[in-house]
């Protein structure tokens, strides 16, 4: 039996004929969009505004923005299965508006200090530990078990998309008018995920079962370590976050220090690489389940993209193996995220993926100042290998796991 193009692009993009998805996505998209300008200006301003090219100030910066993964996981996992998730986002995504719109303030009128970023780095971090296992998990109450799969490779897709075109308009708007200017973008562009939630149907939205009064983190690990499938994606994903995909700082450091470009082609090199994010997102919703094969295939292959990656001699080339960075890193992602919600119960989803966000984001956190420091003492290319070890090292488990599950 065949299957048309059409047939294809349907199955491809299925979980956009559920409305709630669609209003959603399409908020999403624009928040999105703002969430890049930010991560792009906040670097810049700090690597060449606040220091002098000091990449372990962006490291640091990085840490605190991911730290609370980590610090929090006890509460954010139980809130995003015992609380309506609709109401907490709504929460979350308006005190990350609040919080751009404030660091935009103080950039714009010239008062900006290190010390005031790394405090709103920290306190968007605390909203973001919240916000994050929420989210991923309303998905679920937007299209249905059938369709999350789909759903999930899609919003990757949404996220990258929004890093194609985020970093390129900031470079611009850095140039041109500075980077407050970026932060406030961002805090008006939460205004359109807001507006999405407020805009669902709610009689359309897929009941759940809530976790009670009595569910603790514990439960979550103790449910990861009973399924060994789940258990080996995560110890992937926990040394591939901590080392392997802290991009911002390694495209930061090789633009500034090594090719010695401005705002707009230090931009241009993450919306490049977005475009192989958008081509592994879009791969992983064709596919109907994602395995864990596959994530020892994108471990590898981002670990062989960031050594050649490492050795390129000029701005061009580099910015030309960053697709296939991104290729790399987005199956990898998608994939053991997808992987993680698929076999997880639904009263259980939020606190397992609160660990699996806390995982990779609180390990970004944990390697930020690690590469930052490599960079600083070795170069940015140091970093970059040291990267890439990291997918090595993840392939050969995931490999593993894989030999010792056939019969």
């Amino acid at each position: 039996m065949t299957v048309s193009a059409s047939d294809a692009g349907r199955g491809m993009f299925r979980a956009l004929a559920t409305y709630n998805y669609r209003i959603w996505a399409g908020g999403a998209l624009v928040s999105n969009v703002g969430t890049w300008m930010q991560r792009i200006a906040q670097d810049w301003l700090v690597l060449t505004q606040l220091t002098h090219n000091n990449a372990t100030a962006v490291g640091v910066v990085t840490a605190l923005q991911f730290a609370p993964q980590l610090l929090l996981l006890p509460l954010t996992g139980v809130a995003a299965d015992h609380l309506d998730r609709r109401k907490l986002l709504i929460a979350t995504q308006g005190a990350m508006g609040a919080l751009a719109l404030g660091l935009g303030a103080l950039t714009v009128l010239g008062v900006v200090q290190l010390w005031q970023v790394y405090v709103f780095a920290l306190l968007l971090g605390v909203a973001t530990a919240f916000d994050a296992p929420a989210r991923h998990t309303f998905v679920a109450e937007l299209v249905g078990e059938a369709d999350l799969s789909n759903a999930v490779a899609l919003n990757s897709t949404s996220f990258n998309a929004a890093r194609m075109i985020g970093p390129f308009v900031a470079g611009a708007v850095i140039a041109r008018v500075g980077s407050g200017w970026a932060f406030i973008a961002n805090g008006a562009s939460f205004a359109a995920v807001i507006g999405s939630l407020l805009c669902l149907r709610e009689r359309e939205l897929h009941p759940r079962t809530r976790a009670g009064r009595d569910a603790n983190l514990a439960d979550g690990f103790g449910y990861i370590w009973s399924h060994p499938e789940i258990r080996s994606g995560l110890v992937m994903l926990m040394i591939v976050g901590t080392f392997g995909i802290n991009f911002p700082l390694f495209i930061s450091t090789m633009s500034v220090s090594v090719f010695h470009v401005g705002a707009p082609e230090f931009g241009f090199l993450t919306s490049v690489m977005a475009i192989g994010s958008i081509i592994g997102a879009l791969l992983a919703a064709a596919r109907a389940r994602p395995q864990l094969s596959l994530l020892v295939i994108g471990a590898a292959t981002l670990g062989a993209g960031l050594v050649v990656a490492a050795v390129m001699p000029n701005y061009q080339l580099f910015g030309l193996v960053l697709i296939v960075i991104g290729v790399a890193a987005q199956t990898f992602t998608t994939t053991a995220l997808a992987l993680v919600q698929l076999t997880t119960e639904s009263q259980m989803r939020g606190r397992v993926m609160a660990i699996a966000l806390a995982i990779t984001l609180g390990g970004v956190a944990v390697g930020g100042p690690i590469l930052g420091r490599v960079a600083d003492r070795f170069g940015p290319r140091a970093a970059l290998v040291v990267a890439a070890a990291s997918g090595f090292v993840a392939a050969a488990i995931g490999l593993r796991a894989l030999l010792r599950a056939r019969p």
